[in-house]
């Protein structure tokens, strides 16, 4: 179980990826493809080009971590055409417990930033 504070943010590269890269090589990505700081501290999500692999890269303070997963049958339900690169946490668990979010509609929430701006 992933657990971060809610100041994270979630970046998903839209763009398949080879899974064969590691910690360079994903940092390389995020710089190139999605135009962030790797430094950030904010999760960076990356899908192989058939969606059955998946790494997040992190960095926390002292190094960076990755996690992955490799589905053994079916495949990772994220809508690539999305012209939205970030997406939030409880999305980005959805994604990884393989529940289809095609069609479905978020619920209106109260959020601070809609009370202050």
């Amino acid at each position: 179980m992933l657990s971060f504070p809610p100041t994270v943010r979630v970046f998903v590269c839209r763009e398949p990826v080879d899974m064969r890269k590691s910690y360079d090589g994903l940092a390389g990505c995020v710089e190139q493809l999605l135009g962030a700081d790797p430094l950030s501290g904010h999760l960076f999500v990356f899908f192989n080009r058939r969606a059955t692999m998946v790494k997040v890269l992190v960095w926390d303070r002292t190094g960076f971590c990755i996690y992955s997963k490799r589905l053994e049958q079916g495949r990772f339900s994220y809508d690539c055409s999305d012209a939205q690169t970030e997406t939030d946490f409880a999305r980005l668990l959805l994604i990884l417990e393989g529940i289809d979010l095609a069609g479905s509609q978020r619920r209106k929430r109260f959020r601070l930033s809609d009370a202050t701006g």
